[in-house]
């Protein structure tokens, strides 16, 4: 029964989904009109866009293999240059978040469209949302101006994901739907999706990291990634994020990495301003749902701490201080011994407290 009123805005995307799908990537340029991509990718994954290259022919007309962590601004900037010198009409981004970050800058500074084949589980094609980096500090907008008109999920792309990115990949994409669970703007619709969501990635990722080349887990886990991605996209997040990219943006911290550990910590923080989250959490994770997500972390193999990652413990406080400047809105008012605490805990690689 729906007790209180509530809003629900979708945004506008076209989802091309299966196995397979990338030979769908020429037909979706002329469905926007375009002609000439300039196509993103990391340097790792060079090979990969000269693939989209070769597939596009003529259509290709330059392949970027710059794109970063957290999209410092810089790296925006040359590559937005390189898409006006060539004169590109269309991005097109494979890979996980770092390269989709770049489109969605580019698209800023441009005008251009997007085209997005993701190949982890971030979940930020699904979102108008773009995180730049800039003098050690991450700046965080939401403009319609950078969701990407076309995401081609071809699951094909995903069976070569390691199994510890596949892991943290993934509990980064269900931080998306715990979030939106307990959202200022949540409604039915995005409670559904993320409850589907996060049940799809909590089966699948455990059964990727004991069989790497299942294709049902991956399907299910590529799957849940889109719906935890819609959620990201609709509804404001709140501590959990901030706290992310907070230690990502300063200490540069790898972006799953971070999500995955800082997860279990946030929510139970958050569990005794958001019932209602919780009993659906319950649901899908069992009684402890903030205790079964750090556990879900190290069944995947994900890092134990911040420490592991490169934290320094006298980093904490200045991690609690820029938490609590211009804070994100939260269920739980931001209370710095509590935080603090929360910190401590994930450097340590200690459980989380219970709810």
């Amino acid at each position: 029964m729906i007790e209180q009123g509530f809003v629900y805005s979708g945004n506008p995307a076209r989802v091309v989904f299966g196995f397979g799908t990338t030979a769908a990537l020429p037909e979706e340029m002329a469905r926007l009109g375009t002609r000439r991509a300039l196509i993103l990718t990391t340097p790792a994954q060079e090979d990969a866009g000269q693939k989209l290259a070769d597939l596009l022919g003529e259509a290709a007309v330059g392949v970027f293999p710059g794109a970063v962590m957290h999209t410092p601004v810089d790296v925006s900037d040359l590559a937005a240059d390189r898409a006006r010198q060539i004169k590109a009409d269309v991005v097109v981004a494979i890979g996980g978040g770092s390269t989709t970050g770049l489109g969605k800058a580019i698209a800023l500074r441009t005008g251009l469209p997007q085209i997005v084949l993701p190949t982890t589980y971030a979940g930020s094609e699904m979102t108008p949302i773009l995180g730049e980096t800039s003098g050690g500090q991450k700046r965080t907008q939401t403009t319609a101006k950078v969701l990407p008109q076309v995401v081609i999920y071809d699951v094909d792309h995903t069976m070569g994901l390691p199994v510890a990115l596949s892991g943290t990949s993934g509990i980064n994409a269900i931080a998306h739907a715990v979030e939106a669970l307990y959202a200022r703007e949540a409604n039915p619709v995005i409670s559904l999706m993320a409850a589907e969501g996060i049940g799809a990635l909590a089966r699948s990722l455990p059964a990727i990291a004991q069989d790497p080349a299942n294709r049902k887990a991956r399907a299910d886990a590529l799957y849940g990634a889109w719906l935890c991605g819609i959620c990201l996209g609709s509804v404001g997040m709140a501590l959990h994020h901030k706290l992310c990219h907070t230690l990502g943006g300063s200490f540069d911290l790898p972006h799953a990495e971070a999500h995955t550990l800082i997860l279990p910590h946030a929510l139970a923080y958050n569990a005794p301003a958001a019932p209602e989250a919780m009993a659906r959490l319950r649901a899908v994770l069992g009684a402890d749902p903030a205790l079964a997500l750090f556990d879900l972390g190290r069944a995947v193999g994900a890092p134990a701490s911040l420490a592991a990652l490169g934290m320094p413990a006298d980093g904490i406080a200045r991690a609690v201080d820029l938490a609590l400047s211009n804070p994100y809105w939260n269920p739980r008012p931001l209370e710095r011994d509590a935080l603090t605490a929360l910190i401590q805990r994930a450097h340590a690689g200690a459980p989380p407290l219970a709810a």
